[in-house]
């Protein structure tokens, strides 16, 4: 069960859904993530009460176009699904969005099982 934060910048409301809908594709395609599984904080920032700040860095050259997307999950996915992962949401992002690949950043951020309530005061995944 994947938590998903996207944050842009003055991307508009069609534009952030697409991104929400193509890093949902993504999930789904590549992780093999449940269709209903969808559990996402979209939020375009304006640049001047929010704003992302972005740079040059390991030779990819970004731009204000930039797309943060932060997915937290259980452990356990081996290296090559999560590269596969990081193509797909860059691919799907691009086809939906418009977004360049080189202005796509993913971060994943693993927790156990034990970490997670889905509601009602109760840890689902322990409880069984």
């Amino acid at each position: 069960m994947p938590f998903v934060r996207i944050d842009t910048l003055r991307a508009g409301p069609e534009r952030l859904a697409a991104l929400g809908r193509a890093v949902h594709d993504a999930l789904r395609e590549t992780l093999a993530i449940p269709a209903d599984d969808r559990f996402q904080v979209l939020t375009d920032h304006d640049g001047t009460s929010g704003t992302l700040r972005h740079g040059d860095y390991l030779g990819v050259r970004r731009d204000d176009g930039i797309v943060y997307v932060a997915i937290t999950l259980r452990s356990g996915r081996p290296p090559a699904r999560k590269q596969a992962l990081y193509r797909r949401i860059a691919e799907l992002a691009e086809e939906y969005a418009g977004t360049e690949p080189r202005n796509v950043f993913v971060v994943l951020t693993e927790n156990a099982s034990a970490d997670w309530s889905l509601g009602e005061g109760r840890a689902q995944y322990l409880d069984g």
